[in-house]
């Protein structure tokens, strides 16, 4: 909503409220940030060798429309963020994925089997995640 929030209020210290929040936002977006007509080339390019993965996530997220990639490239930096202080908050590289994978990707409609489409949206993150530099540039 259009609420002025204070982050500085102690209602807000629970670390868990605001990425809720955060995954909220994503979950409920009308359609996801890797959009729905691009899912199937996002699991196509994961299944691709491993040198040939990142290219074929770079290129297909410059397809992308350009609030997309934006809103990516920060919310991917921020995300790296949150694993380099993996020594405090105990989040790593998969575990980020496996929160964010099944909220930033999915079909607009399941089919198949569940369990594998969750499998590629948490490697998709991850690969993300670790090649971000090469994605996203400096």
């Amino acid at each position: 909503s259009d609420e002025k929030l204070d982050l500085n209020d102690s209602k807000w210290e629970d670390i868990h409220v605001i990425t809720g929040a955060l995954k909220m936002f994503f979950r409920e977006l009308p359609e996801p940030l890797f959009t729905y007509n691009h899912f199937n080339d996002f699991v196509n390019a994961i299944k691709q060798e491993p040198r040939q993965r990142v290219h074929a996530v770079k290129d297909l997220i410059k397809q992308l429309p350009k609030p997309n990639q934006d809103t990516m490239q920060v919310l991917f930096r921020h995300l790296k963020r949150v694993v380099e202080n993996g020594e405090k908050n105990r989040m790593t590289y998969q575990s980020v994925a496996i929160v964010f994978g099944p909220t930033l990707l999915k079909p607009e409609k399941e089919t198949g089997n569940i369990a594998v489409h969750t499998v590629y949206q948490n490697q998709i993150v991850e690969l993300i995640l670790l090649e971000l530099n090469s994605i996203f540039g400096r």
